[in-house]
């Protein structure tokens, strides 16, 4: 390396493949320097295996002297084609992507004779245990109440119940109805007068299914959090281990916190309906509009997210747990 005028000399030879997690593979890797000179050098690649496991991948791209050995991160880059650019994450699919490397920026004024780009894949991890995603906002669990993992269903609550119900091949044994719901007919009064509710209208915690299951200061969250939820962070939908369902990742100081929710569907009466397309999310608030028995609901599909005050109590839906902050 000689410091010599603002010029990056790069072999012929630009081909370094290689193996990411996830089974996902680059290759067809060139890098050409622009003239004149501008201190902007063009990376292509082609990427392959994705699959449907990955929630999404970044590059990570290193300057190598083939006659030295000595390597240089390659930080200050941004993707100019293909399909990523989603919540940070550079790939989301397979394909053919162009990258525009700042080498000015990331290793100065310099001459390297023999100089080689490799490209790999870091693979996207979701949060574990409990992450906040925004400020002055509750704690989210990484996985619904009764799951075995962020992309297992977990368990269908009536809204107010806190026992739960799995389904086997999408039937269930237990029957969402008016009948097995008591909360059902009840106005928000009556909800208040008999202890569901506390006085500023939320499930008391004896009838918090979060509560209930995991202890502690965990509990469901509200309307106003899972509204918040919607508006305040990225939404991808995408498929982890070959479930379908949104993640949800922070934004600035917190865009490195996610969480996913599957679309895990409804029950009504013994049977499962729209998993793997719809997304039905119990908060903790029941609402007397449009007359009794209904609750507000994080609602959502591959087009659309929404806060919900129609969702009948009776149905079977999911839980996320919060724990902490109200706002």
């Amino acid at each position: 390396m000689m410091l010599k005028k603002m010029v990056l000399v790069f072999a012929t030879a630009m081909c370094l493949a290689a193996v990411a997690r996830a089974e996902a593979t680059v290759s067809d890797v060139t890098a050409k320097q622009r003239y004149p000179w501008n201190g902007l050098v063009d990376i292509s690649c082609k990427v392959s295996g994705i699959g449907e496991t990955s929630i999404g991948q970044s590059f990570v791209l290193t300057a190598i002297n083939k006659d030295s050995g000595n390597e240089y991160p390659i930080t200050t880059y941004s993707v100019i084609q293909g399909s990523g650019g989603v919540s940070g994450w550079d790939v989301c699919a397979d394909g053919t992507y162009k990258i525009l490397w700042d080498a000015r920026t990331d290793i100065g004024q310099v001459v390297f004779d023999n100089l080689v780009v490799r490209v790999i894949l870091k693979e996207a991890a979701l949060s574990e245990g409990k992450v906040q995603l925004w400020a002055g906002g509750p704690y989210w669990a990484d996985r619904n109440l009764g799951a075995s993992s962020p992309w297992d269903y977990g368990l269908y609550f009536w809204w107010g119940d806190t026992t739960g119900h799995k389904p086997t091949g999408g039937t269930f044994s237990f029957n969402f109805s008016s009948g097995n719901a008591p909360t059902y007919s009840k106005s928000y009064s009556e909800l208040q007068s008999e202890g569901w509710i506390t006085s500023s209208g939320v499930l008391a915690l004896s009838h918090d299914a979060a509560h209930k299951k995991w202890g502690g200061s965990w509990r469901m969250p509200t309307d106003a959090e899972l509204n918040n939820l919607r508006n305040k962070c990225i939404w991808t939908w995408t498929s982890l281990h070959g479930v379908n369902g949104y993640v949800v990742r922070g934004q600035g100081a917190y865009a490195q916190n996610s969480i996913f929710l599957p679309a895990a569907g409804y029950g009504y009466g013994t049977s499962l309906y729209g998993a793997g397309s719809y997304g039905y999310y119990w908060s903790s608030v029941p609402t007397s509009d449009y007359g009794y028995g209904r609750a507000w609901s994080l609602d959502f599909y591959s087009g659309r997210r929404y806060t919900y005050y129609y969702d009948y109590r009776d149905l079977g839906q999911v839980v996320r747990p919060v724990q902490g902050f109200a706002n």
